[in-house]
């Protein structure tokens, strides 16, 4: 397979206006990333399935990550004038993530037997900027697992047949995978509820008066 900086450079090449990049894994899986701007995250998918050298023809999952606001912290090393001398210092550098919600996307080739790409798309927001567009037109696999992630984040797919709750009823109001969900305390649905749970439920009927 060729390098993911190889198809980056041809992503580019040929989808006009596309914006991607590199997202490093320091893991050990050592598995980099290709973020796309969504805006082009469509036809940079029909690219990959189409292009006669890559042929990325089955998307094997499709998953959301709530990224909440949050400052991250780094030492690093700095040259810096102290008392007349340069001298390495080590400094706090604070870096600032706006919040946003991501699907990601692993793509592989059955024709050709290579795999796989990793992709990423993110929303503007959490809040009332939070459209992607659909990759169920390119790769059928990810029709079910785009409506979990609607389910379960509240990312709005444009362009998916059939988008509506998979796990949760259709009145459901919230989106159990955030990170910030609040679980409910009131479990008197639960078939057979047992210790905790008969605990957070009798909160919610007033003591039996004693006579």
């Amino acid at each position: 397979m060729e390098s993911l900086e190889s198809i980056k450079s041809r992503i580019e090449a040929a989808v006009a206006g596309a914006t991607v990049e590199i997202l490093v894994n320091t893991s050990p899986c050592a598995e980099h990333s290709l973020i796309l701007d969504r805006e082009h995250g469509r036809a940079v998918a029909e690219f990959l399935r189409d292009d006669a050298e890559l042929r990325f023809d089955f998307c094997s999952n499709a998953t959301g990550v709530d990224w909440p606001e949050r400052t991250e912290t780094e030492k690093i090393k700095v040259t810096k004038e102290v008392d007349g001398e340069e001298k390495e210092v080590t400094e706090t550098k604070e870096t600032h993530f706006p919040a946003y919600l991501e699907t990601v996307y692993h793509l592989y080739s059955m024709a050709k037997k290579h795999g796989p790409v990793i992709l990423r798309m993110r929303t503007g927001n959490r809040t009332d900027d939070v459209t992607l567009p659909s990759l169920t037109p390119v790769w059928r696999s990810c029709e079910f697992q785009e409506r979990e992630i609607f389910d379960l984040f509240g990312i709005q797919f444009e362009g998916h047949p059939d988008l509506r709750r998979i796990l949760m009823w259709d009145e459901y109001q919230d989106h159990p995978m955030r990170k910030d969900y609040v679980e409910p305390d009131d479990y008197e649905y639960e078939p057979t509820p047992h210790d905790a749970v008969c605990a957070k439920a009798e909160r919610h009927y007033p003591a039996e008066e004693t006579k």
